[in-house]
């Protein structure tokens, strides 16, 4: 995250949707664009059909759910899954209890995953005999 291009961001086109600091929703979230969390989510959070779409999950923000979408970034807490497609991103306060299913990953010194990492080959990302597990940490904080 500290090496971005000036002047260039990972934002989709489409609309951004925020969830304030303060907020709690309850239920799945639907959506195109981005999603911005700094409040609280409980509930799967699930990009539709949209390969630029992007979840952040700030430092206030925390995820009781599955989260699945092409990109997300992870300051916050995430106590479900995360199933993403092209790239993820876990800055140095992410705290995710659940599996990681990934492409592409950058991880901060700090960022804390109790549970695995399971990389998604390219070729057919969302069948299950196609991933490669990297690492089994279940229960275990992995700190980089």
């Amino acid at each position: 995250m500290k090496n971005k291009k000036p002047g260039t961001n990972n934002y989709s086109n489409g609309a951004t949707t925020l969830i304030a600091e303060g907020t709690e929703i309850t239920g799945e979230i639907r959506f195109h664009g981005n999603l911005e969390v700094e409040g609280r989510v409980i509930g799967n959070i699930v990009a539709l059909d949209d390969n630029k779409a992007r979840v952040r999950v700030l430092q206030t923000g925390q995820v009781q759910g599955e989260v699945q979408a092409p990109s997300v970034v992870v300051n916050g807490l995430v106590e479900g899954d995360l199933k993403v497609s092209h790239q993820l991103e876990l800055a140095a306060r992410a705290v995710v209890d659940g599996n990681v299913h990934y492409r592409l990953i950058e991880v901060e010194k700090g960022a804390q995953v109790n549970g695995n990492f399971i990389r998604v080959s390219e070729e057919k990302e969302s069948t299950s005999d196609k991933r490669e597990r990297h690492s089994d940490s279940a229960s275990a904080a992995v700190e980089v």
